[in-house]
């Protein structure tokens, strides 16, 4: 078996937030802005590996005892933009969420009880010192969940070997990952991600009145107006390209259905909408059900 450090992580997926580098404060703009000129830039399975490795102690480190000073960075439009890591408060978040999708004797073996109110006690007294803080990255695991992808127009879809994306524009400096660096990726400005959420929002709400895409939807419109409105928001599918068929892959148009599927309830057209929605639950649910495969 491999090191921690050399292990390929894959199954997980993100829904990141670039933010241009005039949207930090001081002293924060000063070293974002040296931190991207470097040579190297860590990627995503950097970030992956490091927290993998502080799982294998014992006891175990759930979370980073120092944030992260990394970041992805892109250029959009001549502009920088940052995408900090922000490691250790998403994993207090994401510990927060672990009993929701872990049976209890196998939480307390992975993470003991002890550890766990340490790491939520630690989270507790860095709150009241930090109550505005944001993660600018949400990860999913095996899936990707549907209100992501309202955010998104088929248009907007990038498929293909790092750095050949079709808008032809500057290759990331990190944060990329995949089979071979494959990649399968959305990306629109926050003014059009904002627009769709609220359009999808008015189109769900009209047809459905609530149910758990309409609050999903809703976490995520707060999520994005916490952030500079000239951001750029991402959607990578991220390690999720190592398990699925690359023929898949390439067939692969889940915001396409998605918006499909909306324009399809505003014109009252149930059938056409139900196709749409049969397409992305069997197209996810099979995705989804590879974490139970022996």
């Amino acid at each position: 078996m491999g090191s921690a450090s050399s292990v390929t992580v894959p199954y997980a997926a993100y829904l990141r937030v670039y933010e241009p580098l005039g949207a930090f404060p001081e002293p924060e703009r000063t070293h974002w802005e040296r931190y991207a000129r470097r040579e190297a830039l860590p990627c995503a399975q950097d970030e992956l590996r490091r927290s993998l490795a502080d799982l294998l102690p014992t006891p175990p480190v759930p979370v980073p005892v120092h944030e992260s000073g990394d970041a992805f960075v892109t250029v959009q439009d001549g502009v920088l933009c940052v995408c900090p890591w922000r490691t250790r408060l998403r994993g207090w978040l994401a510990l927060g969420e672990l009993p929701e999708s872990l049976p209890a004797p196998v939480l307390d073996a992975a993470l003991p009880p002890v550890v766990r109110r340490q790491a939520e006690a630690d989270y507790e007294r860095w709150q009241e010192r930090n109550p505005d803080a944001r993660p600018w990255i949400r990860t999913a695991t095996w899936q990707v969940p549907l209100r992501w992808f309202v955010l998104f127009s088929d248009e907007e879809r990038e498929y293909g070997k790092r750095g050949e994306y079709a808008d032809g524009g500057e290759p990331d400096r990190g944060g990329r990952q995949g089979r071979d660096g494959l990649v399968l990726r959305y990306r629109t400005p926050m003014v059009q991600a904002r627009r769709r959420v609220a359009r999808g929002l008015r189109t769900l709400k009209d047809a459905i009145d609530e149910g758990p895409l309409i609050d999903g939807l809703v976490d995520v419109g707060r999520w994005l107006e916490e952030f500079h409105p000239r951001s750029l928001v991402e959607l990578d599918y991220g390690g999720l390209v190592h398990m699925v068929p690359e023929a898949q892959l390439a067939e692969d148009h889940s915001a396409g259905d998605t918006a499909e599927g909306l324009a399809a309830l505003r014109a009252g057209d149930g059938v056409r909408a139900g196709r749409a929605y049969e397409r992305l639950t069997e197209r996810w649910s099979a995705v989804r059900n590879r974490q139970y495969a022996n």
